[in-house]
């Protein structure tokens, strides 16, 4: 298995003289456990609980006694020796054990330095609305997300292009193959899983399995996710009819031609997210930081990986054959592909997506995203062509305090100097897809310059 962006984290994690448990948080099978053993490689001592899968050792988390002790127990249950040297406890499926939940204050204020304990559990949210809580100041937090681009070349064997990435250096000599590339993962997602096949096989059509038992893992978790029976129906709904509207501002009530009202529609709709398979995304009407989001107004939906929207809304085809992906599927193939990469620049479970619509009675403008760095707003639109069809986005570029806009497409990375109908000057950055997971630091260097386009 190829390694993860996150491991540098967990590195960084385990440095602090300070830490304190790290609990991972991400839908199932996005490759939490894995992340885990690659990093267990550089500990004296590994210690994996799966309480899914070995339930009866909650029995040894919910007795009282030393932290030491209970350290020794686990490893007895685990057929371990308990050497001394750095120890890393994995605790998996922590849903499963409220004890363990519980222990994890225990584990920081013991304060043994050579034990680093990481828990993980991708059906938490149903442990935390029966009342159970995680240790308030006792525990941190990481997101664990499907594979960013940069990890898909990685995957394949593409390192040098990987590093020339990172770098910001990709010759434009390499720009269709590396935009191709970026189509291949705009097509077939991040899902570890799926990654890894197609790096082995290089076979499209022997995804789908993958992709089928994935979506029938996350059908068969609703009875656990759901409070009650209207709910379950309705969070079935959705993760039957729902794929279809990626990327696209949706109505709660009679969502996709449902009967179930704005409330019901809701409540499951924020479930599914608890559970980090989509997110409901929310308008700003600002141009200046700080953004808030305007809760009355539709959202858009935006779900965990791209692989997955496209084999459940069945255009894998249209994908698959587009050279450009801003014209496939109306555009939300690009557009959800690049959400996901604009979500894994930061790992922090409270990381959303943010776009941007006009605070004017009767306007329709819309930018597909906005990215709020150094201080600023930085709009960002999905689109090919000529920058005067970016009509939204020059009304944002007037109402905003700087002179930075980002046109993502499918052309090599240049600088326009664009002017606004309102004769406002602004740099309309035009990044290829493979760099919007760079984008936080193409924003810090600067990118070349171009001419003037009006």
């Amino acid at each position: 298995m190829f390694e993860r962006n996150l491991i540098a984290e967990l590195e960084e994690w385990a440095a602090k003289p300070n830490r304190k448990p790290l609990v991972l948080r991400g839908p199932r099978q996005v490759g939490k456990t894995t992340l885990v053993d690659g990093f267990s490689k550089s500990f004296d001592n590994y210690l994996y609980v799966n309480f899914e899968k070995n339930p009866s050792i909650k029995a040894v988390f919910d007795k009282e006694g030393e932290i030491a002790d209970l350290v020794a127990e686990i490893a007895l249950f685990c057929n371990k020796e308990n050497r001394p040297g750095r120890t890393l406890l994995f605790l998996d499926e922590i849903q499963g054990s409220e004890g363990a939940i519980t222990k994890l204050r225990y584990f920081y204020e013991a304060g043994i330095p050579d034990l680093y304990v990481v828990a993980a559990g991708s059906l938490l949210e149903t442990v935390l609305s029966r009342g159970a809580s995680f240790p308030v100041g006792r525990v941190e937090y990481l997101a664990v997300r499907p594979c960013a681009f940069n990890e898909f070349l990685r995957a394949i064997g593409e390192t040098q292009l990987e590093k020339a990435l990172l770098d910001r250096r990709v010759p434009e000599a390499l720009h269709t193959k590396t935009m191709n590339l970026f189509n291949t993962y705009a097509l077939i997602g991040g899902m570890p899983e799926v990654v890894a096949d197609y790096a082995a096989n290089k076979n499209f059509l022997g995804l789908s399995s993958i992709y089928e038992s994935l979506l029938t893992s996350y059908r068969d978790d609703i009875e656990k996710y759901a409070k009650n029976d209207t709910m379950s129906q309705a969070i079935r709904y959705i993760l039957r009819s729902g794929w279809n509207f990626a990327a696209e501002r949706v109505t709660l009530g009679g969502f996709a031609g449902s009967s179930y009202k704005a409330r019901e529609m809701g409540e499951a709709f924020r479930t599914l997210e608890k559970a980090f398979i989509l997110e409901l995304c929310y308008p700003v009407t600002d141009a200046v930081a700080p953004m808030s989001k305007d809760l009355k107004r539709p959202p858009k939906l935006l779900w965990l990986d791209c692989g997955l929207v496209n084999y459940a809304a069945k255009v894998q085809k249209e994908v698959f054959g587009a050279t450009d992906i801003t014209g496939a599927w109306r555009g939300k193939a690009a557009e959800q592909a690049v959400a996901q990469e604009l979500l894994a620049l930061d790992s922090r479970v409270s990381n959303q997506r943010d776009f941007w619509v006009r605070n004017e009675k009767g306007s329709g403008a819309e930018v597909d995203f906005v990215f709020q760095h150094d201080g600023r707003v930085i709009p960002i639109e999905v689109k090919s062509g000529h920058n005067a069809r970016l009509r939204s986005l020059h009304l944002f570029m007037d109402a905003a305090p700087h002179d930075v806009a980002v046109r993502v497409w499918s052309g090599p990375l240049s600088t326009d100097v664009a002017r606004t109908p309102g004769g406002k000057e602004f740099r309309l950055i035009n990044l290829p897809f493979y760099y919007v997971g760079q984008l936080d630091r193409m924003l810090d260097a600067g990118t070349p310059s171009g001419k003037v386009m009006v």
